[in-house]
């Protein structure tokens, strides 16, 4: 079968296919449509930036104060595009990139597994985020087997209102929780390792948290006959860098441990870490948001590498370099 017989056979479901619902993704299909491009969305959840509704304080965003105000602004904006479907509720599980064109497999979200849908366009964008880390996914801590974390983002101020709260990890949502509770009194005991110190910063000075530099956090089962439980007290053995053992406890535990990347299977190339650099990819596929590296997890930057991601597929499938060089005048 020669090339011309293969092209003449595929039926191209957009100019674009965007797997990722979030900052990143909703940017790329909103480049796309203002550059006269057909996208076809892709998202898990049942609504497009879903995540940021979690957010209550937005500090580093032009424009919008909240994350509830951004998605409200994304997803309208999204709607507006034009030319952009969007497949909801629908997870990638496959990319297959080919000479001609890229192959996105999806899935219904929340199943194993279920009717596949192939979905076949000149050149993909892959913004699939990352994901929340778990304490069997940290390595200076132990003692976690039945016992269930919640993420701090979850936690009721309410519930924390007088009492004490021990917080694995120091990852930048801590930061985000007390700016959006100025006036939450509770004391938050912060078990991080070295690595988070840089992330810590901005939290530091506040009066409601002690931070504890460990070399190794053990979690304490709970007593016998009592069973494991969310709401439960928790009480963990340290070891702190100065090498003395320390006891904390909290009325309340939760994980703050960071996230992951969370690529689909297939073509895609991860480095050592596990994210997928743009510079590693296939040129037909190009990956936007926190999918590319851990050095840049910002709302903000997610949507401007979606819109370049995008800019990236335009420019490729007319032949000009995605990348612009001193020989190379920028186009607009």
């Amino acid at each position: 079968m020669t090339e011309t017989e293969t092209e003449a056979e595929t039926t191209m479901d957009a100019d674009l296919i965007v797997v990722g619902g979030g900052p990143a993704g909703c940017a790329a299909v909103v480049m796309a449509a203002g550059l006269g491009i057909r996208s076809v969305l892709v998202e898990s959840d049942d609504s497009l930036c879903r995540a940021l509704e979690r957010v209550p304080v937005l500090s580093n965003v032009i424009g919008f104060p909240t994350g509830p105000a951004l998605a409200a602004a994304i997803r309208a904006d999204v709607a507006r595009s034009g030319l952009c479907r969007a497949e909801l509720g629908r997870r990638a599980v496959r990319i297959d990139t080919h000479e001609d064109r890229v192959e996105v497999v999806t899935v219904p979200a929340g199943a194993a597994t279920g009717p596949g849908l192939l979905l076949t366009a000149p050149y993909a964008v892959v913004a699939t985020g990352v994901g929340s880390l778990r304490p069997e996914d940290a390595g200076w801590i132990g003692g976690h087997r039945g016992l269930e974390l919640p993420p701090l983002w979850e936690a009721d101020p309410a519930a924390l209102a007088g009492r004490s709260t021990l917080v694995l990890g120091a990852d930048r949502p801590l930061g985000t929780y007390l700016r959006a509770h100025p006036g939450l009194e509770s004391r938050f005991v912060v078990a991080c390792p070295p690595g988070d110190a840089y992330k810590a910063e901005e939290i530091a000075q506040d009066p409601r948290v002690e931070l504890v530099p460990v070399r190794h956090l053990t979690l304490m089962p709970p007593a016998p006959g009592e069973p494991p439980s969310p709401g439960a007290p928790v009480t963990a053995e340290a070891l702190t860098l100065e090498g003395e053992r320390r006891t904390l406890t909290g009325h309340r535990g939760f994980r703050n441990l960071g996230s992951g990347p969370t690529p689909p299977g297939g073509d895609l190339s991860a480095d050592a870490s596990g994210y997928c650099p743009p510079a590693l990819q296939h040129p037909r596929v190009f990956t936007a948001g926190d999918l590319r590296s851990a050095r840049f997890q910002r709302i903000a930057t997610a949507m401007g590498s979606g819109s370049e991601a995008a800019l990236g597929a335009y420019y490729a499938s007319r032949g000009l370099p995605t990348e612009v060089t001193d020989d190379v005048p920028p186009h607009a």
